[in-house]
């Protein structure tokens, strides 16, 4: 039973996933701090935002 529960944990698909999150996950923070460089109020609202979206599939995809 814990081989099969592993095995779905470690699909290939959901490996790739986490991978292309991680890669989003750079992309906004480096738009976050580019947004408090500036001092874009929307843009970083808009960044936390999308930050937590991913962070919230990240814990999902986690929890499989």
């Amino acid at each position: 039973m814990k081989q099969l529960i592993n095995s779905v944990k470690n699909s290939p698909g959901e490996k790739e996933r986490t991978a292309v999150l991680r890669l989003e996950m750079d992309y906004e923070l480096a738009t976050l701090f580019e947004a408090m460089n500036t001092q874009d109020e929307k843009m970083k609202t808009q960044s936390k935002q999308r930050l937590e979206r991913i962070r919230q599939e990240l814990l999902r995809l986690k929890a499989l």
